[in-house]
């Protein structure tokens, strides 16, 4: 995400709603600062932070004015246990979605390798895919399977998608 913004972009992006209002209500100090900022962020990036440092310091401070919460206060919303599971589950349900299961992981093994693997990727894929499998190379290998024999290719996505990530240590990485 971007870390400059002008004042006209952060009034349109980071202004908490009447409905954003409603979800934070029930919740103070720390934990409203860092669930007005995990809500707006998955607005904008449809995936949450992986560190405080990726909100930019010009969206928490006007998010804290909103909410009624010292800036300062973001430093200490906790990025570790159940509380930010909670606060990401409850924004996740807010936008529709939720963490990816294994029937979830197979539907895409078997969209990945009909729709992908035979074709050179391009635009939205480089932008969405890569980032998901590990990048152009993975990919490509993963078309080259495809080529040979698609049940090998969807076993070989399966894998590359059950691999642990490192993003939020919820179950919960890029792809939520």
């Amino acid at each position: 995400m971007r870390q400059d913004w002008e004042p006209e972009d952060l009034i349109e992006v980071w202004t908490l709603l009447e409905d954003d209002m409603k979800k934070v209500r029930n919740k103070s100090g720390a934990t409203r600062l860092g669930f007005a900022l995990l809500l707006k962020f998955f607005e904008v990036e449809a995936r949450f932070p992986e560190a405080a440092r990726e909100v930019p310091a010009a969206a928490v401070e006007y998010v804290a004015q909103q909410v009624k919460v010292p800036a300062e206060a973001w430093a200490a919303y906790g990025w570790q246990g159940d509380r930010i599971k909670r606060d990401r589950k409850e924004i996740r349900a807010a936008y529709g979605f939720r963490a990816i299961t294994e029937e979830d992981q197979e539907r895409l093994a078997g969209w990945l390798a009909a729709e992908l693997c035979p074709v050179e990727p391009s635009g939205t894929v480089r932008r969405v895919i890569f980032p998901v499998v590990g990048g152009e190379k993975t990919l490509k290998a993963l078309a080259a399977e495809a080529a040979a024999n698609e049940a090998r290719c969807k076993a070989r996505v399966r894998t590359v998608l059950r691999r642990p990530t490192r993003r939020t240590g919820d179950g919960c990485s890029r792809r939520c």
